[in-house]
């Protein structure tokens, strides 16, 4: 296992920055995600920890050493790229065996590392093949064990599963995670996919044009986003604008004229000040449900989305917002109709305000 640290890292092309002095602490064994649209910095971050780009300015260390100049290869990290790099001309076994063959490895020691490598990622009886005789998923895998076979302490993936169907995606995810904890590696991993991140890491730093927004737990970024960008980036969300009218305990918005919302106070807030008020759509409560909720709201059904075991219902307000409504499927969910005048409940619990200004973020819970 390696801890990795960043310190005020940056990477500037011209006047453009791609990152933009990012601090962020990767502790041993964890799991975490660079999450963040096409264009928010991290796969040159990725990169820059890989020793593929230098950077502008700022600092590298894996495990209190400073790599910052060092080349790729003496850094020993593992890598996993989006298009695995698989060398077409050799077996699955002699691409396992090829960091073992450039580091000069004794030939039994390079064969007994590599079936151990196949092994874990359940290919060993595959190692006669070609990369083109393999599946995607399988490719992913061969790309895996060449990565680990050496035993880095560090691995560094590069959305590795974005080529792969929803299916085998999902499937991967849970063996990568499997491996991850058997191995006691440490992981960086890059992906823009939201659910991809929530399920497999330990934390995520969420990243917009180049600018660390926020790192935590899954459940702190979706439940307490720092911001408004992490609050419509990480899972689905109605974000409502208001302006605190009462502040204290409870905070109350005006939302619309003569329609104010309650939400729980989660920093000082005084009255004036312009928010947003994030609501994610499964806290919202339908009909006979909504009454008793701190806040309630007519709307008209617009449209109604059948998603299996969900039911997804966009529902307009007076005020001309639409908000999303997410109910589990049973009675509740097909009583309603396009067309029909419905009450929409939440807690004041249920909702979470963060600043409508993204120059002024709400501050991150966790320190990074």
């Amino acid at each position: 296992m390696a801890s990795v640290r960043l310190e005020g890292l940056s990477k500037q092309y011209g006047t453009f920055g791609a990152v933009r002095d990012v601090s962020l602490d990767v502790r041993n064994g964890e799991f975490l995600t660079l999450l963040g649209p096409s264009g928010s910095g991290k796969t040159t971050t990725l990169m820059m920890i890989a020793g593929f780009v230098t950077p502008s300015s700022g600092r590298i260390l894996v495990d209190g050493r400073d790599v910052t100049d060092e080349p790729p290869h003496r850094r020993n990290i593992g890598m996993v790229y989006q298009s695995y790099a698989l060398f077409p001309h050799l077996t699955v076994f002699k691409n396992v065996a090829f960091p073992l063959e450039v580091r000069k490895c004794p030939r039994p020691e390079i064969r007994d590392r590599a079936i151990e490598a196949l092994e874990i990622v359940k290919l060993a009886d595959l190692g006669d093949r070609y990369p083109a005789q393999l599946s995607g998923g399988q490719q992913q895998r061969v790309a895996l064990a060449r990565a680990i076979v050496f035993r880095p302490p560090l691995l560094l993936m590069d959305e590795p599963l974005g080529a792969l169907d929803r299916k085998l995606r999902e499937h991967m995810q849970i063996e990568l995670m499997k491996i991850q904890s058997r191995l006691g590696i440490t992981v960086v991993y890059v992906t823009h996919d939201q659910e991809e991140a929530l399920v497999m890491s330990n934390r995520v730093a969420v990243m917009a044009d180049g600018v660390l927004q926020q790192v935590g737990s899954p459940e702190e970024l979706y439940q307490r986003p720092a911001n408004r960008f992490v609050a419509d980036f990480v899972g689905e969300t109605n974000i409502i604008d208001g302006q605190v009218v009462v502040a204290g305990s409870t905070v109350s918005a005006l939302v619309a004229p003569g329609i104010e919302v309650h939400a729980r106070s989660n920093r000082p807030w005084a009255k004036g000040d312009d928010v947003c008020i994030v609501l994610r759509p499964e806290c919202i409560r339908t009909g006979a449900a909504a009454q008793g909720c701190d806040n309630r709201l007519e709307g008209i059904v617009e449209r109604v989305i059948y998603i299996g075991d969900v039911s997804r219902f966009m529902v307009t307000l007076p005020s001309g917002q639409t908000l999303v409504v997410k109910i589990q499927n049973g009675g509740e969910a097909r009583a309603a109709n396009v067309g029909e005048r419905i009450t929409l409940g939440w807690t004041a619990e249920s909702s979470w305000l963060v600043a409508k200004s993204q120059a002024d973020p709400t501050p991150p819970l966790q320190t990074v």
